[in-house]
């Protein structure tokens, strides 16, 4: 940015005759990373293409085939005989972002817990809309209706919290939940807190971490596999585009400071819905009908991945 009697900035013609070609580079690649993740979402290519056995970059060839799941429509057991369960004996862990009780125990919550590479406050609040609709009621929300789509395709679903505590559990007990259940693929829902004019969705993935009690080498892959299905078809069912302010228009963030991940055992990501101070944003998710769209496609990611294992 250039202040105004800055004598150093471009000429007003210079900007403009650069402006169209960066103008151009500037939408093209949001548009090619947003294309990227519906590929994932439909599966990619004809499963006999040559396309569809050259993996993407970063992925395994493995990764890259696309499942049968993967290429159906987004209702979980297109295709299937009636009363088939595709995730039976597996087991997913939804971990409702914070606790609705959690502001009334400020002394709890801003304990500090260990993670590994550092210290954290053992749980947060949370966020809200302008209008005041809570995160964690949210985030409760998305994972009833998250649980009841999974539990119909046969799976086992276990809840971090039920608004059945009277604050947290601490982020350390929440990474412990899904080690104990042994999941399949644990998945942490949540909605952000930025500023007006910052939209969309984003899913964190956990960074390798090799600290203390932390040690997330053996989930770092699958976990980026896990998340990148959930962004591929949470994009399709819901039509939201990838965050505009966080992962550079991928839809996915790598970070090492958060307890759930760092101390995962199993493969585990957060997604971050929309953010609710936006209020384009806060219209999506306080809409019913579009939390139900979030928790179909976080489902057919999470249907996609343990068909694909």
């Amino acid at each position: 940015m250039y202040d105004d009697d800055d004598d150093t900035r471009p000429s007003l013609s210079r900007r403009l005759r650069r402006s169209p070609a960066v103008i151009t580079v500037a939408a093209l690649v949001p548009a090619c990373l947003a294309g990227w993740l519906v590929w994932h979402a439909v599966g990619g290519p004809d499963h006999n293409s040559a396309a569809a056995k050259t993996p993407a970059p970063g992925r395994s060839a493995a990764a890259a085939e696309p499942s049968h799941a993967a290429a159906g429509d987004d209702k979980p057991g297109n295709g299937e005989p009636a009363g088939h369960r595709p995730l039976a004996g597996k087991v997913v862990v939804i971990d409702p972002g914070h606790n609705p009780n959690n502001y009334r125990h400020p002394t709890e919550i801003n304990h500090r817990v260990n993670i590994g590479n550092g210290t954290t406050e053992c749980d947060t609040t949370g966020t809200s809309t302008n209008d005041g609709y809570a995160e964690a009621r949210f985030t409760l929300d998305v994972s009833h209706r998250l649980r009841s789509l999974l539990e119909k395709q046969g799976a086992k679903v276990r809840l971090t919290q039920n608004d059945d505590h009277s604050f947290g559990p601490c982020v350390t007990e929440r990474a412990a939940f899904g080690n104990k259940a042994k999941a399949d693929a644990a998945v942490s829902v949540h909605a952000d807190g930025s500023s007006v004019g910052h939209r969309g969705f984003h899913v964190i993935l956990p960074a390798p971490v090799k600290a203390g009690t932390a040690n997330t080498r053996d989930i770092v892959a699958p976990s980026r596999e896990l998340g990148t299905r959930i962004a591929g078809k949470f994009l399709r069912s819901t039509g939201t585009a990838p965050s505009n302010y966080i992962g550079g228009g991928t839809g996915l963030d790598t970070r090492s400071d958060l307890g759930g991940l760092n101390l995962s055992t199993v493969p585990k990501v957060f997604i971050e819905c929309g953010n609710m101070r936006d209020p384009k944003d806060a219209a999506l998710l306080t809409s019913e009908s579009w939390r139900q769209k979030a928790a179909q496609g976080i489902a057919n990611g999470i249907s996609s991945f343990l068909h694909a294992e």
